[in-house]
């Protein structure tokens, strides 16, 4: 699903572990004007994001006591956390030279050309009661490769100005830090009760991938996996410099949800 919710089974056809879905169209020519004013150009983006953020924190803390009680969530307490959660990674994907396509002002987007899977599972209430401290290690390597990228995402940007595109090794990189990010968001909502995972792409396998997605899989390659090293090194330098680590990745345009 794009922003909705429906019941699906947790695991592939396989039986492999199944995790939420980061769609994203592969990388093609932007509009270098777009590039030059994007993070302006989403200004009001990044306030809609505020507002759902800060509701959507308020409705995880219900969602995190319905799920202790019912061992899942309420379908309209996952709807709603879906949809910001789906409306959060376009927006970031965006802010992230991903794609070109502004992002609507809207919760269902079925056009837009970013778009999130989610399954709907039963949830394990320990695994629930402890989700603040079990999230910790994910959050701190998605707050290192957030910082790593924004320290970084000026050359990525000039080059976008220059090419009119992004080459694909920065594509790649950049589309593992927001696909993780985004499930992280959806962990940490109990969209799902799979752990992030998934940094450095997807290991190799036959499954073909559609035209529609350069991420499904994510196949990085190794200049690809070297940018993402570098992300986390750089974060790591800039934490230890700061002194300390903001957990929810305060270092990206704010589109992420509050925890």
């Amino acid at each position: 699903m794009a922003a909705g919710w429906e019941p699906r089974p947790s695991a592939d056809a396989e039986g492999a572990e199944w995790r939420p879905v980061l769609d994203v169209p592969p990388p093609g020519q932007q509009r270098r004007w777009t590039v030059l004013l994007r993070w302006l150009l989403l200004l009001p983006q990044f306030i809609v994001v505020a507002v759902l953020s800060f509701a959507a924190f308020f409705v995880t803390i219900a969602a995190w006591f319905s799920a202790l009680v019912l061992g899942r969530l309420p379908e309209s307490i996952a709807t709603f956390l879906g949809s910001v959660l789906a409306y959060q990674t376009r927006v970031s994907a965006s802010a992230a030279l991903l794609v070109d396509r502004y992002p609507p002002f809207a919760f269902d987007a079925p056009e837009y050309p970013v778009r999130i899977e989610l399954r709907a599972t039963p949830l394990n209430r320990l695994a629930v009661l402890f989700r603040l401290i079990l999230m910790i290690p994910a959050a701190i390597i998605s707050s290192l490769a957030q910082t790593g990228w924004f320290a970084v995402c000026w050359v990525f940007w000039l080059i976008g100005i220059v090419l009119g595109r992004l080459p694909e090794p920065v594509f790649g990189a950049t589309a593992a830090v927001v696909r993780y990010r985004m499930r992280l968001g959806a962990y940490a909502m109990m969209l799902t009760p799979v752990y992030p995972k998934g940094l450095l792409g997807d290991t190799p396998d036959p499954v073909a991938q559609p035209s529609y997605s350069a991420t499904r899989p994510l196949r990085l390659s190794t200049a690809a996996q070297v940018l993402v090293w570098l992300f986390l090194f750089l974060g790591l330098a800039g934490h230890v410099t700061s002194g300390s680590i903001d957990y929810d990745g305060s270092e990206w345009p704010r589109t992420e949800e509050h925890h």
